[in-house]
């Protein structure tokens, strides 16, 4: 693995990687993408949670924060070990330019991934059945559970555990889970399996890349789903009541982006129980994503020096307070169980002296974003002064031009006022067309370690291109796809070219 301090990433999700299938997954165009980021001599390959998603497919929003997303796993792989048939990977109803349709993907994916299960149940061979009891052994601590809650999601027609599910079951009573598991042996072997078959096939992308100098960034949300898994099999590390209620609810208090603040809903966590337990779970979830990962970047780093919490009753995030985290206390076991942390802290949005420390204190990187880097002073002159502009960015720092939750450069400055705009031309030399570019460049000549960018901003997208837009829920959220991974010769070459020029090749 290579050493060199100056990096540079591609942010692209395996649900945007062109397939044939209505989703990306990791088959081929895994492999194919890492070839090309390979090629562009980029080391760094950043992903969205990998977590199965529920209600309004967000990976920050996953059932588990352990299991892997199914609708990942290849079929034409799984045809290839002989799971299925040719003719169940060859006769499909998507283009490849389709944004993702997920419940016509699962419609598709989901009767063929059983199959497949099924058939390795079937017919698995003594090789197979050791590396599946291995896999099952070492996943002891979070599969029984998911394999079940699984199950009684589409028992409860993926109804909300805490307020519908039947109160035995709601409460986790030994004899009646007992038979549960009992009634629905076979499916829950087949969860178990295709959790199986992801992780087999993500190491197996994961193995490639590393072979390949390329390090993968994972993603670690600082909350959970209130409807996941981990909510309902460890309630007494979240604030419920004795009903399982919720009785506050995350979030971040009102600012220049919301006058109402952000109402996100996820459980709080009760981190003296936590602090009773030496952060046992956080330790094995860091130690999950450590696995599929080399790099994490925790999401909302800032929960981890104190969060705002919101009463269960309220409509929205104005009336909510901080209270203080046991960051510290956390990240010194996670030190101690995993020596020095990869983490890049997630430090955007109202930070404070406390969450600086934490970050510094512990020298993890924090973000430094292109799109809130260009402002004016009270007075109306451009602040030169902002710690996004690129002059500014200090060393042990991560450089986007924006995320996920952004949208595209493009997109971002078509939306612009004119004296903004006019304060980015000037800044960059440039004109309107050359703006993304100039940006991407700006970033790596930058001092920060790390470069890294949406693919969309390498391929100078508009809006269309967008992932995700915040506190929205719709279609166009977490489904934009890459039709190829063809690019333009020219394009490939000034972004390869930069690269080496200033210093950040693999």
């Amino acid at each position: 693995m290579k050493t060199n301090i100056r990096n540079t990433g591609v942010l692209l999700h395996p649900t945007s990687l062109p397939s044939p299938h209505g989703i990306g997954s990791l088959g081929d165009e895994a492999y194919k993408f890492i070839d090309k980021l390979n090629d562009l001599k980029v080391s760094l390959w950043q992903i969205l949670p990998l977590g199965p998603t529920g209600y309004g497919d967000s990976p920050y929003a996953a059932r588990s924060t352990f299991a892997g997303n199914e609708l990942l796993i290849d079929l034409s792989t799984l045809a290839y070990e002989g799971y299925l048939d040719l003719e169940d990977v060859l006769d499909n109803p998507f283009n490849t330019s389709d944004r993702v349709d997920y419940e016509k993907v699962r419609k598709f994916k989901e009767p063929l991934l059983k199959k497949a299960a099924l058939n390795f149940i079937e017919n698995r061979g003594d090789n197979e059945s050791l590396s599946y009891n291995k896999f099952c052994n070492d996943n002891e601590y979070w599969l029984e559970d998911y394999a079940l809650y699984q199950v009684l999601c589409t028992i409860y027609n993926d109804s909300r555990w805490y307020s519908e599910w039947d109160e035995k079951v709601k409460r986790r009573d030994k004899k009646e889970l007992a038979k549960l598991r009992d009634k629905y042996a076979s499916e829950i072997l087949v969860n178990k399996v295709l959790q199986f078959f992801f992780d087999n096939q993500w190491q197996s992308v994961k193995i490639y890349a590393n072979k390949k100098n390329i390090q993968i960034i994972g993603d670690v949300p600082i909350f959970v789903a209130s409807d996941s898994v981990d909510a309902w099999t460890h309630p007494e590390l979240f604030k419920m009541d004795e009903d399982f209620h919720q009785l506050f609810n995350s979030g971040v208090p009102p600012d220049a982006f919301s006058a109402d603040g952000q109402l996100w809903g996820n459980p709080v966590y009760d981190w003296d129980k936590h602090k009773q337990t030496e952060f046992n779970w956080w330790s094995k979830r860091i130690g999950g994503v450590l696995k599929n990962c080399d790099i994490i970047r925790i999401d909302h780093f800032r929960g981890l020096s104190a969060y705002w919490e919101v009463e269960a009753s309220e409509k929205t995030a104005m009336k909510g307070k901080w209270v203080s985290s046991p960051g510290q206390d956390l990240l010194n076991v996670l030190k101690k169980d995993f020596g020095n942390l990869p983490i890049i802290a997630e430090d955007l949005g109202v930070i404070t002296d406390d969450v600086e420390e934490l970050r510094d204190n512990n020298k993890l990187p924090g973000m430094k974003i292109f799109q809130f880097a260009f402002g004016f002073k009270d007075d109306g002159s451009f602040d030169s002064t902002n710690a996004y502009l690129p002059h500014n960015c200090i060393e042990n720092s991560v450089v986007y031009t924006g995320t996920h939750d952004n949208d595209t450069t493009l997109g971002w400055y078509q939306k612009l006022d004119d004296a903004t705009k006019d304060a980015i031309r000037r800044y960059l030399e440039c004109s309107d067309n050359d703006v993304p570019w100039k940006l991407v460049r700006a970033a790596l000549m930058s001092n920060s370690k790390w470069a890294i960018f949406p693919l969309q901003d390498i391929l100078e997208l508009d809006s269309s291109a967008r992932m995700n837009t915040p506190s929205t829920c719709g279609d166009s959220n977490w489904s934009w796809r890459l039709a190829s991974l063809d690019f333009e010769d020219w394009r490939e070459n000034r972004f390869r070219d930069s690269i080496i020029r200033y210093g950040r090749s693999n």
